[in-house]
């Protein structure tokens, strides 16, 4: 049954649904600044006409749905006003199958179904599934480097070392805590950071991603929380990627390739 939308309550429809519109911006150009530009842009065209937001569709397909059409409209290009993306990240970047992350990110970070995807994208859902194979492909060929883990549950971290490692990439070290976490970036720099956000001893591990990015500058950083929409306030520091809790195998995954493409370090390999 399709969804029936009530104009008077799309501001709130739409509202409730922004959070995760802005943490698949995010994650999908690689900046805060960028996918914040892009989901403003998204609810400045609803102002201007709210003819193009399709009020049969669930409220946070049609909001994808006006998203994707200024993305493309615009050349889906990535973002890079962050961070200083690496010549190595470009040049996979430029490699990949055109509409291939989309589909990745909308199927696994936001949990879209085929159907929904093609509702989204105006695709078949046949053409959605060549897509999202092709993205597995390509993120299997992904750039590699050096992983930095942030968590205080032994088990935990430990799942999250199997999956790095599995995927190639080299793990740094686990911290449990801010202190240990700064001590152990400054003992061997890594391309990238995945935290969870209550430490140990109480600390939190955005302070501990802030010290280390003040100490090393930026490189692209995965949070790992139960409440991601409360990291999307429009303050700083926030993440251009979040993974939420309880996550599975293929999340994180997907997360780490996503954001190893926009990593500033030049120790990367493609």
């Amino acid at each position: 049954m399709p969804y029936e939308a009530n104009a008077t309550n799309l501001a709130e429809e739409v509202g409730k649904q922004l959070p995760y519109l802005r943490r698949y911006a995010r994650a999908l150009t690689g900046s805060q600044e960028s996918g914040d530009t892009y989901a403003a842009a998204t609810l400045e065209a609803l102002l201007t006409d709210a003819s193009v937001y399709d009020s049969t569709l669930h409220p946070k397909l049609a909001l994808f749905k006006v998203f994707h059409v200024i993305w493309h409209s615009s050349g889906a290009p990535s973002g890079e006003s962050d961070t200083q993306l690496s010549a190595a990240a470009h040049a996979h970047l430029a490699k990949l199958t055109a509409n291939s992350r989309e589909a990745l990110l909308m199927s696994v970070i936001e949990g879209f179904s085929s159907a929904e995807i093609a509702q989204i994208t105006s695709l078949s859902k046949g053409e959605v599934g060549e897509l999202l194979n092709a993205a597995y492909k390509e993120m299997e060929a992904s750039v590699t480097g050096k992983v930095m883990i942030i968590e205080d549950e032994a088990l935990i971290a430990m799942d999250l070392e199997s999956m790095v490692s599995d995927m190639g990439h080299e793990v740094t070290g686990i911290a449990r805590t801010r202190k240990a976490a700064v001590t152990l970036a400054g003992q061997k720099t890594p391309d990238l950071i995945l935290a969870d956000i209550h430490l140990a001893d109480n600390s939190s591990g955005i302070d501990a991603v802030k010290d280390i990015l003040s100490d090393l500058g930026d490189r692209p950083v995965i949070f790992i929380t139960a409440y991601p929409e409360r990291l999307l306030t429009g303050d700083r520091y926030e993440p251009a990627f979040m993974i939420a809790k309880p996550y599975t195998e293929e999340q994180v995954k997907v997360a780490v390739s996503q954001a190893m493409f926009f990593s500033s370090t030049e120790t990367l390999k493609v």
